[in-house]
């Protein structure tokens, strides 16, 4: 999954903050990364699979199965959307934001590709960009609202990339690797980022169309989730609950257990959470990660950190903390 980690830090706490401040949660917010709190249940809308949650200017969202997306709002979540960007119930994979937090993308199965604005409540339609119709995991974007670069990962091994707001006709793609599945996506700059694909590779770009691999030699397992802050701070999570940092000059691997870890987000400073497999949630102050406590054996697919941690996955199942 994508967490564009240039507005997420920053947007989740103006959201999430205003939502605890309602009354929605009691207790010491803010704390999550010093102390060893771990995440509950909280009523949701649905119960169809969740794959991922943003923060934006107006609050947290998540998308998922049968095109679903979930607005967390001062009473609770509840259902913004059902069907997906074309109504014909796609599932949804991934989304991302824009840099002013004001646009929300989300892809997914079918060639779906949403662009929502989530202050005047308009959906605009991206779907089957350069008429495919292939599945989309992940998106990643950057720029403002309206302007986007909106970067989408296929499930056939291409990236498609469009630098004017995913507008017909603007589209192109590239094929970073083997054309083996591209499972997450995530850009710190315009133009710079990483990805990860189901033949345990890593690459990134400067320019945002041509790729290089970066890894990970004898990782014998698959990535499922990346967080590109810089070209010397990267983040990836996979099977065999394995997490690893890129520091600029090597690998270094973390074994959490045997999950497979499906999201990782890591701020500044070194803290972190990643999530997985039988609702395993791990987290960091920046130097072992460690297991907190869910009440879910749901198989978790996202993590969203922030005042309060988010986390989405089977079953319609959300977690905060």
């Amino acid at each position: 999954m994508s967490h564009h980690s240039t507005h997420t830090r920053r947007s989740v706490v103006k959201a999430v903050g205003a939502t605890a401040a309602a009354g929605l949660f009691t207790g010491a917010v803010g704390a999550v990364d010093t102390d060893d709190r771990g995440l509950d249940v909280v009523e949701s809308p649905t119960g169809n699979t969740l794959h991922d949650v943003e923060s934006t200017a107006a609050g947290a969202f998540a998308v998922g199965g049968g095109g679903v997306v979930l607005e967390r709002t001062a009473v609770g979540w509840r259902k913004l959307l059902d069907g997906g960007p074309t109504g014909n119930g796609n599932n949804l994979y991934g989304a991302d934001v824009t840099d002013d937090g004001e646009r929300l993308w989300f892809v997914g199965a079918s060639g779906a590709i949403g662009e929502y604005d989530v202050e005047a409540g308009v959906l605009n339609d991206r779907s089957a960009p350069m008429d495919v119709t292939n599945n989309f995991n992940d998106v990643s974007v950057t720029g403002e609202a309206g302007e986007a670069n909106v970067y989408v990962a296929g499930d056939s091994g291409k990236v498609y990339h469009s630098d004017e707001n995913g507008e017909t006709g603007s589209w192109d793609y590239t094929t970073p690797g083997s054309g083996a599945a591209i499972n997450a996506i995530d850009f710190f700059d315009d133009r710079s980022g990483h990805v990860v694909d189901g033949n345990t590779t890593v690459f990134y770009t400067r320019d945002g169309a041509t790729w290089d691999r970066l890894g990970i030699a004898d990782a014998n397992h698959n990535f499922y989730g990346v967080d590109s802050d810089d070209f010397d701070d990267v983040w990836v999570s996979g099977a065999g609950g394995t997490v690893y940092h890129w520091n600029g000059s090597e690998w270094a691997r973390s074994d959490t257990g045997d999950a497979t870890l499906r999201d990782v987000e890591v701020g500044d400073g070194g803290a972190g959470a990643t999530v997985g497999g039988g609702g395993k949630y791990y987290a960091t102050g920046g130097s072992e990660w460690t297991v907190r406590s869910t009440p879910t054996g749901q198989n978790l697919k996202a993590v969203l950190r922030g005042d309060t941690t988010v986390a989405v996955g089977a079953g319609g199942t959300v977690l905060e903390g």
